[in-house]
């Protein structure tokens, strides 16, 4: 019970760890959640649970792997080959020789062995910190390509110097000979088993499904346990775990359109499936971190055989001198100091570093303590945090193109405007997505809402605005003049009756008097006077309002379905470059009308349902709009004074959705 509690615990703190994110955006989630498992530490029932690094690596890192290898882009990977082995089997070994003689020497009671094994396990970047800062931080497309091969690649050249390193240290024996070569056969041994299994659980999956197996949840649960088994099955074998598993992902990927093509369910499910397991580990990980760390951090603060400033100098240094290699190293390759920084900055460590420090050993082959083990700790999650931390601070900086750093200078009316444009296509492009042949009614209705409301916004605040309105008036006089022509023919083939075509005639009237000015309203209530008074004359009536269930409605509306399709089709003989997006909306509104004549759909349903189904639609596009504002908000294109004017407009029309459904 106590565990399921824990578990239920952590749950919960990964949803408020997102909560929070969204009011400090300026803070990655990371940093968020370690802050939250520090604190939770010090709850009874959690602060006692010991990180056990075996499966630690099973349970968290083996997934997460497996999933970046599934989804990094292969040939961007394969370009970049020899940059991502320079840092992921280069800068590893380069730092291990470089800062572990510099640990040793800036405190000599950590014995060079141990200092090297320091060294390589600090080495490894995370890849789930580095993932965690590509959703805020806009870095170049390369460098992110980069950074993620390099964190698939290096946990293991790391992690094997690291076991080398501590072998040395508690036997005190070590051969350099027998290292590296032992070192080729982990990493290749690890990539050949990975790929192989890889396969064979493909080969595995189509065979079911060519025995007719088509089961969701059957094929889940082997893509679920695919990862672990892999990892499992090399480590047994005394290869690379990390790296089978990678291989395995890239397999799956490889192999991936082949087998799914043919079930979208699956393909659906999987990704809805990975992404909640991806978002609950990514979210452990980093509460895990922060749940150790006050007592990794006890033990060193409380001992009065250390002294709390030269502790943290060490931490400083040593966070210094590892950037310090990453950067002279990516230099060397690239000579470009921008792109240099930001590489090194974004070398951020992550809980893998602290899981393989928990790792070492208490004690040595002879019995005696592990020299210095605490405050190898403590330096490890030190680096951590202080890796963290620079990469949110200087990352955002280093990365801000020049018209975005120059975003306070812009005009404050264009920036709205624009931010309300993209709320806007959010919103709309939702609508277009939750269309179906039940909402389908709806769903054009809004699609045209919409559209009205992204061209209003679109000329809002230009000088052009009242010659943009002018060209929508041509448009729109255009198309009712195409209707009318489809009247007269009509009535010249005596397909309609002429009271029928009065009527048609006399309701375009009236939309035209609402797009026309002041002048020509005027000179057309007078020709409207005039032809009432001699319909009167004539003894005529006009025709009454024709709705369905009048016996002139099926021609009514024929005859409108007719003088729509027409309409449409001399819209887009009208289309040109310069006045394309007022002829699409106009289209729009034209098809909107036409779906309501021809639903039968409509009809048949209650009032009551159609009002329902609209609302959900509705309530879809507003969520969608209120998830861009965040993003905008987050990404730094607008600020949080905008972000609130933007949600409030969005709230407003909530609530005025809410009270128009209340009235039906």
């Amino acid at each position: 019970m106590e565990l399921l509690l824990m578990v239920i615990a952590l749950l919960l703190l990964i949803g408020i760890s997102n909560v929070i994110q969204r009011f400090v955006p300026f803070i990655p989630v990371p940093l968020i959640q370690i802050a939250l498992g520090t604190c939770a530490a010090f709850l009874p029932g959690l602060h006692h649970v010991p990180l056990n690094p075996e499966l630690f690596m099973v349970l968290f890192i083996a997934p997460l792997l497996f999933n970046d290898g599934k989804i990094t882009p292969r040939d961007e990977l394969w370009k970049l080959r020899k940059y991502i082995l320079l840092l992921a089997l280069g800068l590893v070994f380069v730092t291990v020789l470089v800062a572990g003689p510099f640990i040793h020497w800036l405190i000599p009671a950590i014995p060079l062995s141990a200092a090297f094994a320091l060294a390589a396990i600090l080495s490894p970047t995370d890849a789930v910190a580095v993932g965690s800062l590509s959703g805020r931080v806009k870095l170049p497309g390369k460098i992110m390509r980069l950074l993620e091969g390099e964190a698939l690649m290096n946990d293991a050249s790391g992690l094997v110097a690291f076991n080398f390193a501590i072998a040395a240290t508690v036997t005190g024996q070590f051969s350099l000979p027998k290292a590296v070569g032992s070192f080729f056969a982990i990493a290749v041994g690890g990539l050949v088993i990975g790929a192989l299994l890889g396969f064979a659980v493909v080969w595995l999956r189509f065979f079911l499904r060519r025995l007719g197996m088509e089961d969701v949840t059957l094929h889940m649960l082997i893509i679920i346990l695919t990862p672990f088994l892999i990892y499992l099955a090399a480590e047994e074998c005394h290869v690379s775990g990390i790296l089978a598993v990678v291989a395995a992902g890239v397999v799956h990927a490889i192999e991936r359109d082949r087998v799914e093509s043919a079930s979208v369910r699956l393909r659906i499910v999987s990704d809805s499936t990975w992404s909640v397991i991806l978002f609950s580990l990514n979210g452990l990980v980093f509460l895990l971190l922060g749940l150790e760390i006050p007592g990794v951090v006890a033990k060193i603060w409380e001992d009065p055989a250390y002294q709390n400033g030269q502790v943290i100098g060490y931490i400083i240094l040593i966070t210094a001198v590892l950037m310090l290699l990453r950067f002279l190293l990516v230099w060397a390759k690239d000579r470009e100091v921008h792109s240099s920084l930001i590489t090194s900055l974004s070398g951020v460590r992550g809980a893998l570093t602290l899981a393989a420090a928990f790792s070492i050993p208490l004690a040595l082959a002879d019995g005696s303590p592990f020299p210095e083990r605490d405050l190898i700790l403590f330096i490890c999650a030190g680096v951590i945090l202080l890796t963290l931390i620079s990469a949110s601070i200087f990352l955002p900086l280093l990365t801000r193109k020049p018209k975005e750093a120059a975003v306070h200078s812009r005009d404050h009316a264009e920036e709205e405007r624009e931010a309300r444009i993209r709320v806007l296509e959010a919103g709309l492009q939702t609508i277009r997505e939750e269309t179906n042949d039940e909402n389908r009614q709806e769903g054009m209705e809004l699609v045209s809402a919409y559209t009205r409301r992204l061209q209003h916004a679109r000329l809002e605040g230009k000088s052009e605005f009242g010659e943009a309105w002018r060209t929508v008036v041509g448009i729109r006089l255009a198309a009712l003049r195409a209707e009318r022509k489809v009247a007269e023919q009509w009535l010249a083939e005596e397909r309609i009756t002429p009271q029928l075509a009065s009527y048609f005639q006399t309701s375009l009237n009236r939309v035209e008097l609402l797009l026309t000015n002041r002048i020509k309203l005027k000179l057309l209530l007078l020709l409207a006077l005039a032809a009432i008074r001699r319909l009167f004359r004539g003894k005529k009536r006009l025709p009454k309002l024709i709705t369905p269930g009048h016996p002139d409605w099926e021609a009514y509306k024929e005859l409108k379905l007719e003088a729509i399709h027409s309409a449409i089709s001399q819209l887009k003989q009208l289309k040109t470059a310069d006045n394309r997006e007022a002829v699409l909306a106009v289209i729009a509104d034209y098809r909107t009308m036409a779906l309501q004549y021809q639903s039968n759909k409509r009809r048949n349903r209650t009032k009551a349902q159609i009002n329902v189904q609209r609302k959900e639609l509705e309530l879809k596009a507003i969520q969608s709009e209120r998830n861009e504002i965040q993003m905008m908000y987050e990404q730094g294109d607008i600020d949080r004074h905008l972000a609130g004017k933007l949600r409030m407009d969005v709230n407003y029309r909530e609530a005025s959705l809410f009270e128009a459904q209340e009235g039906h």
